[in-house]
């Protein structure tokens, strides 16, 4: 089958309903490294989403992907909750912790997705791709899950101790986060995109039982808010999440990324056949440090491993610095196994 028979957007939706597809969809985040592929720099990426999806369509043209990204940083809900933002130019934005030193959920200011600046730019960036690029490419629009966007409002070491320390308050503040994640995750879907990445990085620091009590149930309802709506959802969660892969297949997340920590086979026999890995490439070392001939053999190794669906990524965020060839490796088209 010819690798241009099939569009970015039609491979990857190919590949997750267990169709016939032509190549395995690629599907790399990009934040800094695009920024900087154009000329410009992580600061302007964050602030300004014509700068994002510049760059991202750039990326995915001269690279060959099949996905664009609206993802930046972590501190777009926290904006609309309170936080101040404070952008540099090679780094992730600051952003002020609206709860640190405080309990007091009433303080926090009411998000809009589209009245609060940055979810607002969000929103705008998903807009801007389905004009700019049309049905070319699978959109990805982003959210916090709870835990991680209530580690966001009250500092991650203070979260984790009201997680123990006061378990009542943890829930109520992460129900608060997973209705503003709902919503937005709504508002970008009715804006373009067709996926909407969870990530909840926190949730690798946490024993099984406390994930699957209290954060687990919240992470569901947003999965199921955003299929009912006619979306995939991808769940993100950096670090080693083997202990709590058997909480994850009871999501029903379409997509689940798997950072280069976890055994890739291992994490295909707790999920099952039905749910899309992608990623367990090590960003830093096997991207990054790599070469072409290493990329390519890690990425035929791991597709070999896991079988249909399955999507190319690194573990991770392209890091700042990987060599274009590297890049290039990565996307290179690879003939996708028909068996389904």
């Amino acid at each position: 089958m010819s690798t241009v028979s099939m569009s970015g957007l039609q491979r990857y939706h190919a590949m997750i309903r267990g169709e016939l597809c032509d190549i395995v969809p690629r599907t790399p985040i990009l934040m800094q490294f695009a920024a900087e592929y154009i000329g410009s720099n992580y600061g302007a990426f964050a602030s300004d989403h014509r700068v994002l999806v510049e760059a991202n369509l750039r990326c995915a043209e001269e690279f060959g992907m099949d996905q664009v990204s609206c993802i930046s940083d972590p501190y777009r809900e926290t904006q609309g909750f309170g936080g101040r933002i404070e952008y540099v130019p090679d780094g992730v934005p600051r952003c002020t912790e609206p709860l640190a030193g405080t309990k007091d959920l009433a303080s926090l200011d009411a998000p809009d997705p589209h009245g609060s600046e940055r979810m607002l730019d969000r929103i705008r960036a998903a807009e801007l791709f389905k004009e700019e690029a049309g049905d070319r490419y699978s959109i990805l629009g982003w959210v916090e899950g709870p835990a991680a966007e209530a580690g966001d409002l009250r500092g991650v070491a203070t979260f984790m101790m009201d997680l123990y320390d006061d378990e009542a308050f943890a829930c109520e503040l992460m129900d608060r986060c997973t209705e503003v994640a709902i919503e937005f995750a709504l508002a970008q879907i009715e804006a373009g995109c067709d996926t909407i990445g969870m990530g909840d990085a926190i949730c690798s620091q946490l024993p099984p039982d406390i994930y699957e009590r209290l954060i687990q149930p919240r992470q569901k309802r947003i999965v199921a808010a955003v299929r009912e709506a006619g979306a995939y959802l991808k769940l993100h969660i950096c670090g080693n999440i083997t202990h709590l892969l058997p909480g994850i297949a009871d999501l029903r997340v379409n997509i689940l990324d798997v950072d280069h920590m976890v055994d890739m086979a291992q994490a295909r026999a707790a999920v099952g056949g039905a749910v899309t890995l992608t990623g367990n490439i090590d960003p830093a070392e096997a991207v990054l440090r790599g070469n072409p001939d290493s990329i390519r053999t890690t990425i035929r190794k791991t597709y070999e491993a896991v079988g249909n669906p399955y999507m190319v990524n690194a573990g991770c965020e392209i890091p700042s610095g990987t060599p274009n060839a590297n890049l290039k490796a990565l996307c290179e088209p690879l003939e996708a196994n028909q068996a389904t």
